[in-house]
């Protein structure tokens, strides 16, 4: 059964085939892919690398971690499952302009009700 690993510290050099060529120097790559960033197209430093079997992928660990590629010291580990959050994770604004508690008063959130120092009508 294939094993997925988890590597980081790559460098923003590095290509998913220059970590497949990394890889498979220990085993049967079954993939390997670079994460991009959406915005930039560049490198985010990280990357998966799936092992054919899990004594490769066990292998890959041993040998690979501390390892250094394109000039970059690499941290070889198991990849965890993505944990389902049960929703989206949009993670932007909520709505809402909600109070704004004592901005704009002159008098740094002292209360002046009463003392008749001010007109607001």
């Amino acid at each position: 059964m294939a094993k997925n690993l988890f590597v980081a510290g790559l460098s923003y050099d590095t290509t998913s085939d220059g970590l497949n060529k990394h890889f498979s120097e220990i085993g049967t790559v079954t993939s390997a892919q670079v994460i991009m960033d959406k915005y930039t197209n560049r490198s985010k430093g990280f990357g998966f690398v799936e092992m054919s079997t899990d004594e490769e992928a066990a292998a890959a660990m041993e040998k690979l971690n501390n390892s250094t590629l394109d000039g970059r010291t690499l941290v070889v580990k198991e990849a965890r499952p993505r944990e389902d959050n049960g929703g989206s994770r949009g993670g932007g604004f909520s709505g809402g302009f909600g109070g704004g508690g004592d901005r704009g008063r002159g008098n740094y959130g002292r209360d002046n009700r009463g003392s008749g120092s001010r007109n607001r009508y």
